[in-house]
């Protein structure tokens, strides 16, 4: 890759850093719009805003701004002020009836939380708190409940079923130390992907279904989890779909005659790195985008120029 032209913006490095570290009051406010129709995904934007952060700053830095393994508040003459570390608001989101974490407090466990919940304890080095190993059966139990008879994972009780959700399980139980062994059936769930790609060389939500760059990050990267990736059809053809998603724009969009946006950018990047195939795209082009897409008055990137992040 090159660098973005010369003419592009600056990055907004200590402007984002300070959009991510204040997103939780924006969003906690009680008058928040954005935060009343996003309630139910806070577990997983949690996540992400820690992964974003935990490339502009050191990990010590990251604990520090975001609370992530203290307290906010430690004076015990402030009690009703402190909120609770990042860990153990995520604690408070396990659901015991399911075995699973849900996106937020008193909510039922999903495979998509459970993932971000284990990813956030793995990114605060908890992988071995007390907690999480006292309960580490169930959520095992949870995830190798919700595998269908095809090899197909659903994200819950109610059966929805989806290749995320195929994903999921996979990064779940690796993170665990759980996907070697007998708790699922890996070579079924991994046939079952590979039956998703389509005569595009892309994949879907289910097989048959319109080709996706999201689902195709899901698909290779359990496949990739698996160790399966040889079930692959014609991966050069999967790889000159990713790159055709790159736009006049330098952007890259999701699927055809879309627009595009900056969250393909980790999809699409994501599935060319794990198949070698990077430099496929215009790396300077795609920089100068996501750089056009920054809010340079209180940071944060928008998903295309003039939008809001």
């Amino acid at each position: 890759m090159t660098t973005p032209n010369a003419n592009a913006p600056p990055f907004y490095h200590n402007l984002h850093v300070h959009y991510i570290e204040n997103l939780a009051s924006k969003i906690d406010a009680p008058s928040s719009y954005e935060g009343a129709v996003t309630e139910h995904l806070r577990m997983s934007g949690i996540y992400w805003s820690l992964t974003a952060l935990s490339l502009l700053v050191s990990p010590q830095q990251v604990d520090e701004r975001m609370h992530l393994t203290k307290q906010q508040d430690h004076n015990p003459e402030n009690v009703l002020k402190q909120r609770p570390s990042i860990v153990d608001f995520v604690f408070s989101c396990y659901d015991e009836k399911s075995g699973g974490f849900g996106g937020n407090q008193n909510q039922d466990g999903h495979i998509l939380y459970t993932l971000s919940a284990i990813q956030i304890f793995a990114l605060a080095d908890a992988l071995q708190d007390p907690r999480l190993t006292s309960i580490q059966k169930k959520i095992v139990s949870f995830i190798q409940k919700l595998q269908q008879a095809d090899g197909s994972f659903a994200g819950d009780e109610w059966g929805e079923v989806d290749t995320r959700f195929s994903y999921c399980a996979l990064s779940a139980l690796s993170l665990l130390n759980h996907l070697d062994g007998d708790i699922i059936e890996v070579d079924m769930a991994a046939e079952y992907i590979a039956s998703c790609q389509n005569f595009d060389g892309g994949f879907g939500c289910h097989p048959g279904a319109e080709s996706h760059a999201g689902q195709i990050f899901c698909c290779v990267g359990a496949l990739s989890i698996a160790r399966r990736l040889d079930l692959l059809r014609d991966p050069e053809l999967l790889c000159w779909w990713l790159a055709e998603r790159q736009c006049d724009s330098g952007g890259l969009n999701g699927r055809p005659e879309k627009q595009a946006d900056v969250c393909y950018s980790w999809w699409i990047l994501s599935s060319l790195c794990i198949l070698g195939r990077v430099d496929w795209i215009r790396g300077d082009k795609l920089a100068e985008f996501i750089l056009k897409c920054q809010d340079e008055d209180d940071g944060g990137i928008a998903d295309r120029p003039a939008d809001m992040p």
